[in-house]
């Protein structure tokens, strides 16, 4: 069993209940849902790995807009989970937007169910790996306009924001901090006065 939250929402209830039985043995916990309305407050509530979206709720519609329009909305959410979307109709065209809208996978009915287990964990690792990228990412235009912004600063202020940094890093512990700066604790307090740097 995975430690994986997953949300099925689809309006065939024996869909939901055959989909339970098939992924209660893979995931730590699946909810289901029979209509996409109750989805922000599950989301904003618990923890979702990946979610499972039927296309169409409504009878009177059976052009995936409704489902599209939810994949939005979950991918417009801060770290949203995974989304792979099930219709019962294979549309090659529905599923290359679905895609585009930033779906990770795409399974059509009647599904086989290896198929949609490792379409699902798959969603999940590209998710994840996504994720890992955009903070990497941040992270080196975070450095990139920390650098930026020491070249434009005096060798005092370069060293102030550095025993600033350090002081941040040791909690306010001199000691800790004048080993890490490779100074003893007296010339750090100096260092500091000088600065006009007080805890």
């Amino acid at each position: 069993m995975y430690d994986y939250r997953i949300a099925i929402i689809d309006d065939n209830q024996a869909v939901l209940k055959t989909l339970k039985l098939v992924l209660k043995g893979v995931f730590v916990s699946v909810v289901t849902l029979p209509h996409p309305n109750s989805l922000p407050a599950l989301l904003a509530s618990e923890k979702v790995d990946v979610v499972l979206l039927d296309m169409n709720f409504s009878a009177q519609r059976l052009d995936g807009e409704e489902g599209l329009n939810w994949l939005k909305y979950i991918k417009s959410q801060p770290n949203p989970p995974a989304v792979v979307l099930i219709t019962a109709f294979g549309d090659i065209s529905l599923a290359v937007t679905s895609l585009k809208e930033g779906a990770e996978d795409f399974i059509t009915k009647p599904w086989d169910n290896d198929e949609l287990i490792k379409k699902l964990l798959k969603a999940i690792e590209k998710r994840d790996d996504q994720r890992h990228q955009e903070s990497t990412l941040h992270e080196a235009t975070q450095l990139k306009d920390r650098y930026e912004s020491t070249r434009q600063m005096t060798l005092n202020e370069v060293e102030k924001q550095h025993i600033m940094d350090t002081l941040d890093e040791c909690h306010g512990n001199l000691t800790e901090a004048s080993i890490r700066l490779g100074i003893n604790r007296q010339t750090l307090y100096n260092r500091m006065k000088k600065h006009g740097l007080c805890l």
